[in-house]
């Protein structure tokens, strides 16, 4: 992907505005930590505050003035830093609790444009066919060339049952496409699962939320009751992060008492964090330790984690958990390196009204010090999404994005691990008519019959020959799988 002006938020369209690709929230806290004022700067915002006001073509409202000019300070310093107003602030809470109104899905914005980044499990967006790498170019009527992500959301924001029409340019589609959808109440299922076959479990986490650490012992257990499993696979494709302390939690299920599982580093002594599978780590408030009740067998069952371009933050702290301490073998796409942390700072208003700022605080590091920013998790065991090669619509990562945030220790991608070497351009031939030409990538439902990466994990489980990649980008260091 080039360089072109780029910003992704995770949208759950009608609702979450403003919110990241990824979250990484560590805290909810209010720092009041005061810094010399720049007064040559502040003159300078002076001067131009007061030309707006003064000379622009209509009157503009010293509210929207100030807020706008707090969402540009923020956003202008990396993808993932915000202002949050009254409803985005509650959007953000509300989206987190796994409940909340409109269309559902993930999306950014790309040269002025709006883009899908990925449309989350069985929303209206999902079932309807938008898919990654979509571009937005009309909400009903509205053409949303030059909108914010916010302005998009609240054209597409609106009462459950009510229509609102998507007109959408597609990769390899010569005519724009036109999508009716219908805005419904999005109730994400974090934690879902089922058994592959007899004696083997996949379990999938759409989105680390609240009660995703407890729905996952939940469905464990249910998997348990019908008898000892042979293998599992945890299955984060498409899944774009979450809560800091649901990702530990996730980690804790599968992995030895007080095993580091990330990392972070910041400028504030908060921000240099060691996070340990143990419960003041992943559990919000005291009681029993929620994974006191996993079944036993948990902990030492072979495992393979299923990651993708879109699998984001917490999915990247899990997998990359679990392939320091080689728990479980690493399968898929390298994922999307959104390895910073973000703290939602509450801001006082005047009357009951409050906002926030979501500001990146800290980068995360897996256990062996890897940084996972704008680098993401290297598979262990690269395989494409299908059997035809990988879908076109996966492609858009941390790195493409402009304004991300480098990595500062200085831990340069490495090779990832051997896989079969590209062979040389061999001599342009003809093309043979009689050739059937090669079928084009067919998308399929995460865990259905069809899911070709889900059939790689169960061979890599029973022990059958994997059918890997030829080649593919080496984004970050992996160590060998188990």
């Amino acid at each position: 992907m080039t360089t072109r002006a780029r910003t992704v938020a995770l949208i759950a369209i009608g609702a979450v505005a403003g919110v990241a690709a990824s979250l990484g929230i560590s805290a909810y806290a209010f720092r009041d930590t005061r810094a010399p004022i720049p007064l040559e700067e502040i003159r300078t915002f002076t001067e131009v505050y007061n030309a707006v006001k003064s000379n622009y073509v209509e009157p503009v409202d010293d509210k929207k003035l100030m807020q706008e000019a707090i969402s540009g300070m923020l956003t202008g310093l990396d993808p993932h830093s915000a202002y949050l107003d009254t409803d985005g602030f509650k959007d953000l809470q509300t989206s987190t609790q796994g409940e909340f109104g409109g269309l559902g899905m993930e999306i950014g914005t790309e040269d002025g444009a709006i883009k899908v980044i990925a449309p989350i499990d069985d929303t209206p967006a999902a079932r309807a066919g938008i898919k990654g790498g979509d571009l937005i170019f009309k909400i009903d009527d509205q053409v949303t060339r030059g909108l914010t992500v916010t302005e998009a959301v609240k054209l597409m924001r609106g009462k459950p049952k009510t229509p609102v029409t998507l007109t959408v340019l597609r990769k390899g589609e010569a005519q724009p496409l036109e999508f009716k959808l219908v805005r419904d109440v999005i109730r994400v299922q974090s934690v879902r699962s089922n058994l592959i076959e007899p004696g083997y479990g996949y379990v999938r986490i759409s989105q680390f939320q609240e009660r995703t650490t407890e729905d996952l012992v939940k469905h464990l257990n249910e998997l348990y009751k019908q008898g000892p499993l042979k293998g599992l696979v945890l299955d984060l494709r498409n899944d774009p992060g979450g809560l800091l302390h649901s990702a530990i939690g996730v980690s804790a299920a599968f992995l030895p008492a007080r095993t580091v599982v990330v990392t972070t580093d910041g400028r504030t002594a908060d921000a240099r964090r060691k996070f340990v599978a143990a419960p003041q780590d992943y559990q919000r408030g005291p009681g029993e330790d929620i994974l006191a009740r996993l079944p036993k067998g948990v902990k030492d069952v072979p495992m393979v984690v299923l990651v993708n371009g879109a699998s984001a933050s917490a999915s990247e702290i899990v997998a990359g958990a679990l392939q320091d301490h080689k728990r479980a073998a690493v399968m898929g796409t390298p994922t999307f390196g959104k390895g910073s942390v973000q703290t939602i700072i509450p801001l006082r208003l005047d009357g009951d009204a409050q906002a926030a700022i979501k500001l990146t605080t800290a980068r995360y590091y897996t256990p062996s010090g890897r940084s996972i920013q704008a680098k993401g998790i290297v598979p262990d065991l690269p395989v494409e999404d299908t059997a035809e090669g990988n879908l076109a619509s996966l492609n858009v990562r941390e790195a493409d994005l402009v304004r991300h945030l480098e990595d500062k220790k200085g831990t340069a991608p490495a090779t990832a691990p051997a896989t079969p070497p590209a062979a040389e351009p061999a001599p342009e031939a003809k093309p043979d008519p009689h050739a059937s030409a090669k079928p084009a990538p067919k998308a399929y439902t995460f865990g259905s019959p069809e899911d070709f990466q889900l059939r790689q994990a169960l061979n890599q489980l029973q022990g059958k020959p994997v059918d890997l990649a030829k080649a593919r980008e080496a984004v970050a260091k992996a160590p060998n799988a188990k």
